[in-house]
């Protein structure tokens, strides 16, 4: 049964998860430790502030953007949205430096967690059907000419 998993898993190639990292949990746990006092104290009624960690939990374990050999799917609070690799015809990089997606009927789709470092990722995982901008996966190193000296330690 493992075996059979890990061949389907092989099957799909490159796949790459961009999410809101989990220790975020914590930041949201204490969060409800210090509204705690509030909620459960002598003024009655107050009990709906735990639903501000709530929410902020379901956000954090919910909004993703996962890019694998068929496309981008696209995860959000509220809803999901795949986008296979033939509908995109770019991304474009906004003012905050957030990432959007260029479908091909010009409309745009945010990409939650994405950010511009992401980008060499993305072009790896569409195997160059989306273009690296920064050049980072195409950078050719040029061989060193061998001149029988080394080059830490020049002779003369």
């Amino acid at each position: 049964m493992a075996e059979k998993k890990q061949q389907e898993q092989a099957d799909e190639g490159r796949k790459a998860i961009f999410k809101i990292p989990n220790t975020a949990l914590l930041a949201i746990a204490f969060l409800t430790v210090c509204v705690t006092p509030i909620a459960l104290g002598e003024i009655q009624g107050l009990e709906f502030l735990y639903l501000a960690p709530i929410l902020l939990a379901v956000f954090v374990i919910r909004t993703r953007t996962v890019a694998s050999a068929k496309g981008l799917a696209i995860r959000t609070m509220f809803g999901h949205r795949d986008v296979p690799w033939s509908a995109l015809k770019g991304v474009v990089i906004t003012k905050k430096s957030k990432v959007r997606a260029v479908l091909t009927d010009e409309s745009q789709l945010a990409l939650p967690t994405v950010r511009t470092r992401h980008l060499p990722v993305l072009s790896l995982v569409s195997e160059g059907r989306l273009p690296d901008p920064s050049g980072v996966l195409y950078q050719e190193r040029e061989p060193a000419e061998d001149t029988g000296q080394s080059e830490a330690s020049p002779q003369e």
